[in-house]
């Protein structure tokens, strides 16, 4: 649900109330993903966000209903860039064998959470130990991604790629190993190429389910 407070409607400085109100949200995610990206959630105040996005409180509450309804909304859109590149680059691949498809859908996956460090933060970190409401946000996502690698690994055994059996729990292992590597790489040792975290990666996802 978002803010609490309705906005005027009408017109001002040659802008509808409905385009003000958009910068604003905009200003306001900009400014959460800078904040929350770099200080922590925890140590991010409201008037500290609105200060950034130079939106008075008020506005904030016609947006959002408090500071976590604003991490939930960054972390919807860090997973939904995440999922809907990694869908392109994997269809794209549809014809390669196995190798080709992994690495596609890994590079995808890596360069969207991975490419600014503030977002990484964001997807790996700050939602995790906030609230209840954020927690199962965060389980439904982890299970999108778990079902999405299950496909995957479903689609290979048709295709004669990889044995036939349960990965369920490979799933759960290697989603930890990738969000871990990829979080680590983003927060301390970018001086490693995102080409060498990618092949790790689908090295590490082959090597599970063949």
């Amino acid at each position: 649900m978002s803010g609490r407070n309705p906005a005027p409607r009408r017109s001002y400085g040659g802008r509808s109330a409905e385009e003000r109100r958009a910068d604003r949200r905009e200003r306001l995610l900009g400014a959460g993903l800078e904040l929350f990206g770099t200080r922590g959630y925890a140590a991010t105040s409201i008037e500290r966000l609105c200060a950034t996005a130079s939106v008075s409180t008020r506005n904030f509450y016609e947006e959002f209903s408090g500071r976590e309804e604003l991490l939930t909304a960054l972390h919807r859109s860090i997973n939904e860039r995440a999922r809907a590149a990694l869908d392109t680059a994997y269809a794209g691949a549809a014809a390669d064998p196995l190798p080709a498809r992994v690495e596609r859908a890994v590079r995808a996956f890596v360069t969207v959470t991975a490419s600014d460090p503030r977002w990484a933060r964001i997807a790996f970190v700050e939602v995790i130990g906030v609230s209840a409401g954020l927690e199962r946000h965060r389980l439904q996502w982890r299970a999108h991604w778990e079902e999405t690698m299950l496909a995957m690994i479903r689609e290979a055994v048709g295709r004669g790629e990889a044995a036939d059996r349960d990965y369920r729990l490979t799933v759960i292992a290697i989603i930890g190993a990738v969000n871990n590597l990829v979080h680590h790489w983003s927060a301390r040792d970018q001086t490693i190429p995102l080409d060498d975290i990618t092949a790790e990666l689908t090295h590490l996802i082959l090597s599970a389910i063949r």
